[in-house]
């Protein structure tokens, strides 16, 4: 395999290799694997499967279970078994702008996953044809297109501190338990912008102890900056949270009880907070499709722990900032904020942990594989 990758900081050679490894189950203590410069680029060899509106990609390695997982995929989009209860679930969007991320973090889990054929995922979009993309780049993938209406939800959308949190599909997380088959009682739900090296049926296993939603907890966070002031001013708001220890926890990375979900009409819920948002005299949040998870959910979320959600490296917002990561081990980096790594490297202008995104993207210009296809 030809790729070469120039890293200084305080990345060594030999972490390097244990870093991008996609054999590794797991990464290292994050402090072993900062960096504060890069400049290179990652090559990889294939060949281009498949396209849509100029949209090219290598097709991804082939992956098969290991001896001990027993059964085995259908492949090529094939949703049957979608009831199958050994199954893992997850659930991640697909549009034209974030579909490179989309890809990559799909490569990312089958690579590290020990029974693969055993992962099945749940396609969200608004344009169909993506999935042919699916079918041409993971010939083996078990999976599923869900269509989401984009009318579903426009009427209840708010502007944002950031256009992309305001896009119709940003907002299809809400509504998993209405998409996806009444069978289907558990998915992880997963950002556009992340790659595991992890296997992720650890995630899957998490112990929800009867909660709804698992995911990583930050209670250190300040928590009354995703509210604004008419919010804590009125009583009616600010007292939603009585009786509750409610911490910020990041919506990319969640294992959602689809059965509790579906009982206690949460759907529902989070459809008035965004009613709410939009009614006179004003706004009572900033962010998105994060606060009203928040009202919801903060103070009953089932923690993780943090390795699962290496958040924050896309730069909180800050158009061109690089991040570290967080202390401790690490098996989900995700790149949320403005900053997308296949922009930056793109540009020619990575951020340290960008190098860490690359071997999983499977991009290549359009009819750049031509030749090597037949």
């Amino acid at each position: 395999m030809l790729w070469v990758t120039r890293l200084s900081g305080f990345f060594s050679a030999a972490m390097v290799m244990v870093v991008l490894s996609p054999s590794l189950q797991s990464f290292p203590p994050a402090e072993a694997i900062r960096s504060s410069q890069f400049d290179g680029s990652v090559r990889f060899p294939g060949q281009i499967a498949g396209g849509a509106r100029g949209i090219a990609f290598r097709r991804a390695p082939s992956f098969r279970n290991a001896a001990d997982c027993g059964g085995g995929g259908a492949g090529n989009g094939t949703a049957a078994n979608v009831c199958d209860p050994s199954l893992v679930h997850i659930a991640i969007t697909l549009d034209e702008e974030y579909v490179r991320g989309s890809v990559a973090a799909v490569h990312s889990v089958v690579q590290h996953a020990r029974c693969p054929e055993s992962v099945f995922f749940h396609f969200l979009v608004s344009d169909p044809g993506l999935g042919d993309l699916v079918r041409a780049v993971f010939p083996q993938l078990r999976f599923k297109v869900y269509y989401f209406d984009p009318d579903r939800v426009r009427g209840l959308i708010s502007t944002s501190v950031r256009q992309a949190l305001e896009q119709p599909l940003n907002y299809a997380r809400n509504y998993l338990a209405d998409l996806l088959e009444p069978c289907v009682r558990r998915v992880i739900y997963l950002d556009s912008d992340l790659v595991l090296v992890d296997d992720v049926a650890k995630l899957w296993r998490t112990d929800l102890g009867g909660r709804t939603v698992g995911a990583p907890e930050y209670c250190h966070a300040n928590f009354t900056k995703y509210f604004t002031g008419r919010f804590w001013s009125d009583q009616r708001f600010a007292g939603t949270f009585a009786g509750r220890r409610p911490c910020y926890f990041n919506t990319g990375v969640m294992v959602l009880d689809l059965e509790r979900w579906r009982q206690a009409s949460y759907t529902q819920r989070i459809e008035r907070w965004m009613e709410i948002q939009k009614s006179p005299p004003g706004r009572i949040y900033e962010l998105g499709s994060l606060p009203p998870f928040l009202l919801v959910f903060a103070g009953h979320v089932a923690p993780i722990e943090h390795r699962w959600n290496q958040h924050g490296l896309g730069g909180d917002n800050v158009l061109g900032s690089c991040r570290d990561l967080h202390p401790g081990p690490v098996s989900l980096l995700h790149w949320s904020g403005s900053g997308k790594p296949w922009a930056r490297l793109g540009a020619g202008r990575p951020c340290p942990l960008d190098a860490l995104w690359a071997p999983f993207d499977l991009y290549g210009p359009a009819g750049a594989g031509a030749e090597e296809s037949r």
